[in-house]
């Protein structure tokens, strides 16, 4: 066989472009160096354009997650400051009260003076402050913590708000102390309302400092002037932002490099600030109106680029790498051609084999479709003949229990009749309410046979398995009286309601009464035992006194029995059906041997709002 056959053959299995490609053709094709040189060509293109989107990609999303983290970085950082500034405003304001500074006026007696000093001076020690002291409305310092030049701080911007009765806030360099201090100035009232004194802490920034200098990221707290008042890279304190001309002026007021732009949400910083600046940072920026200032970070753009080139460089080594990998399997296939050649015919030849073994199989796969669906309509007749034959062997008490309520009923109506022409009509009334009931338990019969015989799959609801056991031993009274069997059986003062199918519950239990009526047909002493009891789950239990079952293990299985199968005994399938609908609502069924007979237990759910509204 040729190429050209083995060519037609294919058509029907690849794709119209691929049909026409020969082994001849393709193999001249591989050889050509013009065809080579283009393979390569193409993979680095593909290499290079896959890899820049990589890029992108990667650059975007590192972008995104630093600015997260850097978001919680920021966070951190400004609730941190805040936490140190307000353990001393909390210290002023409550301070301020004390007993020993209200007594304190210009002039200062000696003893007041030590007094006041000494408690500021403890107030000071444990709260790491730089400075305490306490002035009057003349901006008189009247008592300090620490000796100093400051003796009167009337035109400062912090005591002038604490005379207006609110909270001073300030900050700058304090020229007695020549740090960068943080002022906080708590009123002091009067009886009247009337401010008599403010009590200021000055805070020293750079202890504050201490604690993230040097750290990631770049940080700079920014007062409403401008300036960068605290930072955690001293180079950069004093610096002050122009946003109208969108630059940085240094301490000297020279323009430092700087520029911005926006990549969506995110603005990106570029600068050439030092050593230990990002020369291309995310800018975030957190308000802090509480102290007036700014919280500003610049998040180091070099860690998202340097993992968006590893990525990409992870990509071009993929598509090289793919690329090296398809030269050398064509290549490979070049070789293989020649080798192709000779096993076409073989192929083919196989082929149709396997075509003709596919049509067999076909064929054989339908037939046993068709069996199997024969089977399910067989296992759904002898479902029904078995309920049929349940049915059957209660027959004889479903027709004492319906005639003796018909003769019943005409008895009453002549009765009834009679009281009538008499003008006794309470008596009649009451034979009348006697024939109603009488009515309705026949139709109670009636309905449950119905429903007992029909192929119907009712939904699981609440049902008072009480009121279906009562039912079922209704049903098989007759018969139970007939062959003098004792029923032992307590029913509950109370409704037990599970979840289930009140129906099909029914269906198993005269199932279970039936098969003990049948055990028990030879015995000499006949005991019939049922029992509810509730332990987590609704256990009922059917024990007999006959033999017990010869091979509990198989009493479960579809046409097991150790009767007799017959029109009357039924098919074997009555416990392998009640197996099924119990296990439908969830529960368990159970048999065995008793040192005098079988038991059966039945376990089931009891009803929960719940399990309603999930079914």
């Amino acid at each position: 066989m040729n190429s050209a056959v083995f060519c037609r053959f294919n058509e029907g299995m690849m794709p119209s472009g691929l049909s026409r490609l020969t082994p001849d053709r393709l193999r001249q094709m591989i050889i050509r160096p013009q065809f080579r040189l283009l393979l390569i060509c193409g993979a680095l293109v593909v290499s290079f354009i896959l890899s820049f989107a990589v890029w992108q990609v990667g650059y975007r999303q590192a972008r995104e997650q630093s600015a997260l983290r850097g978001k919680a970085d920021v966070a951190l950082a400004v609730d941190w400051l805040t936490a140190q500034l307000q353990r001393h405003k909390e210290k002023v304001v409550l301070l301020v009260e004390h007993p020993l500074l209200e007594q304190l006026q210009y002039p200062v007696a000696d003893a007041q003076g030590r007094a006041a000093g000494d408690l500021l001076l403890e107030a000071a020690d444990k709260t790491g402050a730089l400075a305490l002291f306490y002035a009057d409305r003349e901006g008189r310092v009247l008592a300090s913590a620490h000796q100093s030049n400051m003796s009167n701080i009337k035109e400062t911007e912090y005591f002038k708000r604490a005379m207006d009765g609110a909270l001073g806030v300030s900050h700058g360099i304090s020229e007695p102390l020549g740090k960068r201090v943080f002022y906080f100035a708590a009123p002091a009232f009067e009886k009247s309302g009337k401010v008599a004194a403010a009590l200021i802490v000055a805070v020293d920034i750079e202890r504050v400092e201490e604690e993230w200098r040097g750290g990631s990221p770049t940080l700079l707290f920014i007062d409403e002037a401008g300036s960068v008042f605290i930072s955690n890279r001293s180079e950069l304190l004093f610096w002050s932002r122009v946003p109208e001309k969108n630059q940085f002026l240094d301490p000297q007021g020279q323009p430092a490099e700087f520029s911005s732009s926006k990549k969506g949400d995110l603005e990106i910083w570029n600068l050439d600030w030092g050593p230990y600046i990002p020369r291309q940072g995310l800018h975030l920026s957190v308000p802090m109106p509480s102290i007036g200032l700014s919280g500003e970070a610049i998040i180091d753009l070099a860690p998202a680029k340097r993992l968006a080139w590893l990525q990409a460089a992870v990509m071009a080594a993929v598509c090289l790498g793919f690329g090296a990998i398809t030269l050398i399997t064509l290549d490979r296939r070049h070789a293989l051609a020649q080798a192709n050649m000779v096993l076409e015919e073989r192929v083919l030849a196989r082929t149709m084999a396997l075509s003709d073994s596919n049509t067999s199989l076909r064929h054989e796969i339908k037939e046993r479709k068709e069996a199997e669906l024969s089977l399910k309509r067989a296992q759904e007749s002898l479902i029904q003949a078995e309920k049929l034959s349940a049915l059957g062997q209660v027959s004889a008490g479903i027709s004492h229990e319906l005639n003796q309520p018909l003769m019943a009923i005409q008895q009453y109506a002549e009765n009834a009749a009679d009281f009538i022409e008499q003008n006794r009509n309470a008596v009649a009334s009451d034979n009348l309410t006697q024939i109603s009931s009488l009515a309705r338990r026949m139709a109670r019969i009636i309905t449950n046979l119905k429903a007992f015989v029909r192929n119907e799959n009712e939904p699981m609801t609440r049902v008072d398995c009480v009121s279906v056991v009562e039912t079922a031993l209704e049903l098989v009274q007759t018969r139970r009286e007939q062959e003098s069997v004792t029923l032992i059986w307590e029913k509950p003062e109370k409704p037990i309601w599970i979840l289930a199918g009140e129906v099909r519950l029914g269906q198993v239990l005269i199932n279970l009464l039936t098969n003990a009526l049948d055990a028990m047909s030879e015995s000499d002493s006949k005991t019939l035992q049922l029992d509810i009891r509730v332990e987590g789950q609704v256990f009922i239990t059917v024990q007999d006194s006959g033999p017990g079952i010869a091979q509990p293990e198989k009493i479960f299985d579809p046409f097991y029995s150790t009767k007799e199968v017959s029109a009357s005994d039924g098919l074997g399938l009555g416990l392998s059906i009640s197996y099924g609908l119990i296990q439908s609502f969830g529960g368990e069924i159970k048999g065995g041997n008793t040192s005098n007979g079988a038991k059966f237990t039945v376990a089931l759910k009891p009803f929960t709002q719940t399990e309603v509204a999930d079914g």
